[in-house]
């Protein structure tokens, strides 16, 4: 049974995505710290670098949760309903939010519970950059934890968050479900971290370059099947 919405898929729909690895290209938290300090990979909500001193490497690059709502018009995510209709994989910008979506405002304190088996939608503090020479993939940040799941679908593209250079870095769409137990979550609390690979060659197609990028200037976004 699904676990947050029905859906009805048709023959020939793309529901997956492939990545075809050579060796290998996973890059180590020493050289990830000497890309950054090339070129920052973390910029806030000012257009400003996070500066290294203020970045965790372990293991990939960790970034936290956004309970701020200021680059949001004040509302921090989304929760699911709990007994949606179906959703059509063929329709795109055709449902309308309100019907699986309960907006979730920024709280008073700079906290907020996630209720257990529920679905959220919500984004991180940092905006993220992958260069066009790597590809990337959010994974769990502490799996032994075993309270939260923050990420259902996590590649990012060469080219997210960068273009041809000029864009400060995206915001990230997180897919998080509560388990068994409520959970608190607090603003910047490190809640994903991004893996890095290094491509064997440039691209030569990049993320939003002329791609219809859906999600390249993304702050808090549904999926492309609901209204905008």
């Amino acid at each position: 049974s699904p676990q947050s919405f029905p859906v009805r898929a048709h023959a020939g729909a793309s529901l997956n995505q492939l990545r075809l690895l050579v060796g290998g290209g996973a890059v180590s938290d020493a050289t990830l710290r000497e890309i950054y300090e090339s070129g920052p990979l973390l910029y806030d909500d000012d257009g400003q670098p996070v500066p290294p001193s203020r970045v965790t490497f372990n293991d990939g690059l960790c970034m936290g949760v956004d309970l701020s709502g200021r680059a949001t018009g004040g509302i921090i995510g989304y929760r699911a309903h709990p007994n949606p209709p179906a959703v059509d994989l063929a329709r795109l910008g055709h449902y309308d939010p309100a019907e699986f979506w309960e907006p979730i405002k920024r709280p008073s304190r700079d906290a907020y519970i996630l209720e257990a088996n529920r679905f959220y939608i919500l984004v991180s503090k940092e905006r993220i950059r992958v260069p066009p020479e790597y590809a990337a993939e959010m994974v769990v940040y502490d799996a032994g934890a075993g309270e939260i799941r923050t990420h259902y679908a996590g590649f990012f593209d060469p080219g997210f968050g960068f273009g041809d250079g000029s864009v400060l870095g995206t915001k990230v769409v997180m897919e998080v479900r509560a388990r068994e137990v409520p959970f608190l979550v607090y603003d910047g609390q490190t809640s994903f971290k991004v893996w890095f690979e290094r491509l064997r060659s440039r691209p030569s197609r990049v993320y939003g370059l002329g791609l219809g990028s859906s999600y390249q200037h993304q702050t808090l976004s549904l999926s492309k099947h609901f209204k905008r």
